[in-house]
């Protein structure tokens, strides 16, 4: 039997996005995901991060199979995030570069786990069962991880918490698992497709709420990824009701969101800021101190930086 080797690079920033739309076609589980190396030595500096490759049997449905993931992936290159897709047929897979043992541990307590994995939770241990593409191809970023350990410090149960722009679902469950009440809001339906499917998956119905829409202002900022406009998109208007947010999205979307993250949080509710590099650090953070927040806490992996900011309580 014969495949078609299907491959792509991206940035830091939409590594997730690629795997999260690829999981959702159900062609494939086998997504490798390695880090970007360039071909020559004569680039300088490249802004791809990861290459992703996937195969389709070779059969009668592959070129249409390829055309669907075509356009699945067009909005990503046509923004930058993404390079095209490219195409061979080869006799044999490549063997996995990348081989992962069973579980990914994240902080303290998750273990990230795909459907099937067999493992004893022991006592202390709070277990996400996702989609494999989803759980290996999110638990390589470091935005999600630095969110998933500051999640773990400072949610308590019974918050009343946003997870904006909730994608492959990850921080939702987590954050229910913890004991919160979660709002899981996405402006793409097929994020909120894979976020159904992941506390579906984990049992987390009762405690997170699902909605395609944006917050505030974001509806103008159309779709954050590059896709498609977005048609009668609902606005969740701020209006104070949060004890948490977390916000694992662009940078542009942290800065242009400040007022409105202010308005949605209740005073001395909390943000969890995620998704940026140290590049970006200092714009993100003088945005939130001009609306009256303030740092308590901070994580930090590589270049990639996640910052929690309070919701200053006025002083009278």
């Amino acid at each position: 039997m014969s495949w078609m080797e299907l491959s792509l690079d991206t940035t830091n920033e939409a590594v997730d996005w690629v795997c999260t739309l690829l999981a959702t076609t159900n062609y494939t589980t086998d997504i490798r995901v390695a880090k970007y190396t360039e071909l020559t030595q004569d680039v300088v500096e490249s802004s791809w991060a990861f290459t992703i490759c996937f195969y389709l049997p070779n059969d009668a449905y592959a070129s249409i199979r390829r055309s669907e993931i075509v356009n699945l992936l067009s909005p990503l290159e046509r923004t930058g995030l993404a390079t095209a897709l490219q195409t061979a047929v080869v006799k044999e897979k490549l063997a996995r570069a990348d081989i992962h043992s069973p579980e990914v541990r994240i902080g303290q307590r998750f273990v990230v786990l795909s459907p099937d994995a067999h493992y004893h939770e022991a006592a202390d241990e709070i277990t996400l069962r996702l989609k494999t593409s989803l759980a290996f191809g999110s638990g390589l970023h470091p935005a999600t991880l630095l969110s998933m350990q500051l999640i773990e410090r400072h949610i308590i149960p019974a918050m009343n918490v946003l997870d904006l722009g909730c994608g492959s679902g990850i921080l939702s469950v987590a954050i229910a698992k913890l004991g919160a009440q979660v709002l899981a809001l996405d402006n793409d339906p097929i994020a909120i497709e894979s976020t159904t499917d992941a506390v579906e998956r984990n049992g987390v119905e009762q405690q997170v709420t699902i909605m395609e829409g944006s917050l505030g202002r974001g509806s103008d900022l159309g779709h954050w990824m590059g896709g498609d406009s977005l048609n009668n998109v609902p606005t969740i208007e701020p209006t104070a009701s949060f004890d948490l947010i977390v916000a694992n999205i662009l940078t542009r979307v942290h800065i242009a969101l400040v007022p409105d993250f202010r308005r949605s949080l209740r005073q001395g509710g909390l943000l969890i800021a995620a998704g940026f590099t140290n590049d970006y650090e200092e714009a993100v953070t003088a945005s939130f101190l001009d609306e009256r927040f303030e740092v308590v806490d901070c994580e930090r992996l590589n270049e990639w930086v996640a910052i929690v900011f309070q919701n200053k309580i006025p002083d009278f």
